[in-house]
């Protein structure tokens, strides 16, 4: 599968394409000789690898928590197509890494990286039997290994600096070790909270690890205003974390797991809620409203699906589909409306994909193929990043001076 880093980058260019016939040309006069400011864009470097380390950093969490929950729950299928997907983010990572510092960087990161997860598994393991100084001994390994992280970025790049790094990747270890915990008592609306609490942590790492690298290697990666690459990383990370709720829903609700479908359910509607908020932020308190209940309903025929998938009600999942198919286009319609930047037609492709390739998710749960689920949600999460990038890009360039340097 192509890797997620490439499938990011490759995402810039659609948010060009869909925006670029929409910008406002300079209508009637003579050009002057003042020279013109420069326009404000989500689409740089610099908001390139901002992103895509933060989708990284936060596929990684959420992979983690399904790993472990896997393991604690002794759902071997779940537990095994989780670690494989998370070994392959870890190797995306590491490419990520290596793409800036070279092969060698890239070499001797993914061992280092693996071993904070191995960490995780040993303190899992400890949680799962009981055994408390097995999990002091992980807990133990885990500080030291922020450390050794610290010391590595570093090495690297000495605008990051051991502390700051190792006190970021810390606060990250005992965000996972919440989810774990809480999932060791069953306590599935803790655990979900906990999960969002520590993915909301990674761009806390992913964004001074993206701007130190900008600084250090500046003409690769030119300057870009904050706020506009701020922008397209939080939709991006909004926009994953919905895929994988709606997936965790899903699979729940398949597996008769009723706590851990209502828990995942509320997880993903107050993941509604704050993507209706990032609307709000810029368009105001009405389309904040509007918008709500129109993402909901999406979600809602999501279940219809499911439900008539685990009913193997072929007539239900086809009402689904088609009520899906015809919600991309009001979707579109709605986003059209409020930014002219967004043809309805695209907008509407975009979000038929989303559907699409949340469909095999959910389908390879129904068949119980667990490997597959992992490595389909992988490609779901990945195409959001599509979305917020033209969508960020045209919500830029609407509102120019809010994104301004």
């Amino acid at each position: 599968m192509t890797n997620t880093w490439v499938r990011h980058f490759g995402a810039a260019a659609m948010a060009a394409f869909l925006t670029a016939g929409c910008s406002t040309a300079m209508s009637g006069g003579s050009m002057t000789d003042k020279p013109m400011a420069a326009q404000p864009t989500s689409a740089t470097k610099a908001a390139d690898l901002r992103a895509g380390l933060n989708a990284l950093l936060g596929e990684h969490v959420v992979l983690a928590a399904s790993a472990t929950q896997g393991a604690l729950a002794g759902r071997e299928g779940q537990f095994k197509g989780a670690a494989a997907a998370l070994d392959a983010n870890s190797i995306d990572v590491s490419k990520a890494i290596g793409s800036v510092y070279g092969p060698d960087a890239e070499k001797a990161f993914l061992p280092l990286w693996r071993k904070h997860i191995g960490f995780a598994v040993d303190y899992t393991t400890g949680v799962a039997t009981k055994d408390q100084a097995k999990q002091d001994k992980a807990v133990n390994d885990l500080v030291q290994y922020t450390q050794d992280f610290g010391a590595f970025l570093n090495s690297a790049n000495s605008n990051l600096p051991k502390a700051v790094v190792a006190d970021l990747v810390k606060m990250h270890v005992l965000t996972l070790k919440d989810v774990i915990d809480a999932q060791s008592t069953n306590d599935q609306v803790k655990a979900f909270a906990a999960t969002r609490k520590a993915y909301a942590h990674m761009p806390m790492i992913g964004d001074p690890l993206a701007g130190a690298i900008a600084k250090q290697f500046a003409s690769k990666f030119p300057a870009s205003t904050d706020s506009a690459a701020g922008l397209r990383s939080s939709l991006t990370m909004a926009l994953r974390e919905h895929v994988y709720l709606a997936a965790r829903a899903a699979t729940a609700a398949l597996g008769k797991r009723d706590a851990e479908f209502q828990a995942a359910a509320g997880a993903l509607d107050a993941n509604s809620v704050d993507i209706s908020k990032a609307i709000g932020s810029v368009y105001g308190q009405g389309a904040q409203d509007a918008f709500l209940p129109l993402w909901r309903k999406h979600i809602g025929f999501v279940v219809d699906y499911t439900v008539g998938v685990a009913t193997k009600d072929q007539a239900k999942q086809d009402k689904a589909v088609d009520d899906l198919l015809q919600y991309t286009q009001d979707f579109g319609a709605f986003l059209n409306s409020a930014n002219p930047s967004l043809p309805k037609a695209a907008v509407a492709d975009l979000v038929k994909t989303h559907v699409l390739t949340l469909k095999p998710v959910i389908d390879a749960a129904a068949a119980g193929d667990t490997m597959k689920v992992y490595a389909e949600l992988r490609t779901a999460m990945g195409h959001m990043d599509m979305i917020a990038n033209a969508l960020s890009e045209a919500i830029v360039k609407q509102f120019a001076s809010k994104f301004s340097a």
